[in-house]
């Protein structure tokens, strides 16, 4: 079962070189996944006798038939609905590296849905409203960034204006993140307090990521909610930083 999963990943490759050329040689399959030109041609009648239509051109190579695309995703109709759905809603979001990143992404699901899907898809999109942040107003611009500290333990240099209009620079290492009330707050642990703090990214002025990485925090973000209910805080943002 193990030699198996290669295999498989190495099939699934051969797929993707096959879309990217019009006319691929035994010999650039060979090479590119280190194999003999006798596992090359095992390979591709695999694929055929799999339903893959892979056209062969003696003497020359190998080729996909015209006009066939083989999506990498395939989504049922329901799935599709719940995305575009989920889009809308994403660009009423204040933060607008999220909304830019979606969208991005989005647009790549769009691009391997079938052609009636994609006309259904269009047309939700057109009967879909969101009423909340009307004015499409964009407070912050850190939310991805942020996540992908969170993911890498790295420790990260904010400038800060408090909701007292107090300005200060801190060190911190990111550790969740939440919306409430429109708003996303960073909890993270702030070298500077020697303490777990909140911090909203509408207030962030300027936010540097570090080289520096951080021990992952043992404690959960479930966990980290309990202790502050405990503390008769009645959510983790009050008081902000």
């Amino acid at each position: 079962m193990a030699e198996d999963k290669p295999r498989l990943a190495r099939l699934t490759a051969i797929i993707t070189q096959l879309q990217s050329k019009r006319l691929l040689t035994a010999r650039e399959i060979s090479e590119k996944h280190k194999i003999s030109i006798r596992t090359v041609y095992r390979d591709i009648r695999t694929l055929g006798q799999s339903g893959i239509p892979i056209v062969t051109e003696e003497g020359k190579g190998y080729s996909l038939m015209a006009g066939y695309k083989l999506p990498p995703v395939m989504f049922t109709e329901d799935e599709a609905h719940a995305l575009i759905t989920a889009e809308q809603l994403i660009l009423k979001n204040k933060d607008q590296s999220l909304a830019e990143q979606y969208q991005n992404a989005v647009t790549k699901v769009k691009s391997v849905l079938r052609f009636n899907q994609q006309t259904k898809a269009e047309l939700i999109s057109q009967r879909l409203q969101v009423r909340n942040n009307e004015a499409n107003e964009k407070t912050s611009n850190y939310l991805i960034k942020l996540q992908s500290t969170i993911a890498n333990n790295l420790i990260v240099k904010i400038y800060y204006l408090s909701l007292e209009n107090q300005q200060s620079e801190r060190l911190i290492e990111p550790f969740a993140l939440y919306t409430t009330q429109d708003n996303w707050i960073l909890i993270a642990f702030c070298l500077k307090r020697n303490d777990f703090r909140a911090f909203r990214l509408d207030r962030i002025q300027n936010l540097q990521i570090t080289n520096q990485h951080f021990e992952p925090h043992k404690i959960t973000l479930q966990e980290y909610l309990d202790q502050c209910r405990e503390k008769y805080k009645p959510t983790p943002d009050i008081p902000l930083t």
